[in-house]
């Protein structure tokens, strides 16, 4: 699946990916992580998320980032077409809290300039 079907949708110190719009979160999980490149980190969470709950029916997976002192308030969920089954929110928890996981997403979306505002796309 290629970026360019997604959505990127960009505020002031937000980013929001998503395949369909509006984004909504039918069920989702937070995290807090480090200041890193916003666009590659979303990707990298997404995809992960995708991979924990694609036999989930009607799933299609949001993820929003937010600046907030000095790091990323990190949201991820989604949308679900179906009911949602008890445990799907705690499932989505344990892949953004994954020692693992967060390492990996971290050193493929490793600070690349400074202030948000250049990560998303903002800066003049």
């Amino acid at each position: 699946m290629s970026r360019a079907r997604w959505h990127i949708l960009r505020e002031q110190a937000a980013l929001t990916l998503t395949r369909a719009r509006p984004a909504r979160f039918d069920v989702g999980a937070e995290t807090v992580l480090p200041m890193a490149d916003p666009l590659r980190l979303a990707h990298q969470i997404r995809q992960d998320m995708w991979r924990a709950l694609q036999k989930l029916r009607g799933f299609s997976p949001v993820v929003r980032l937010e600046a907030r002192d000095g790091g990323l308030l990190v949201r991820a969920g989604g949308r679900v077409a179906a009911p949602v089954p008890p445990g799907t929110a705690a499932r989505i928890a344990e892949v953004l809290e994954s020692p693992a996981n967060r390492r990996r997403w971290l050193r493929h979306a490793g600070r690349r300039t400074t202030g948000f505002d250049k990560l998303v796309g903002n800066s003049p």
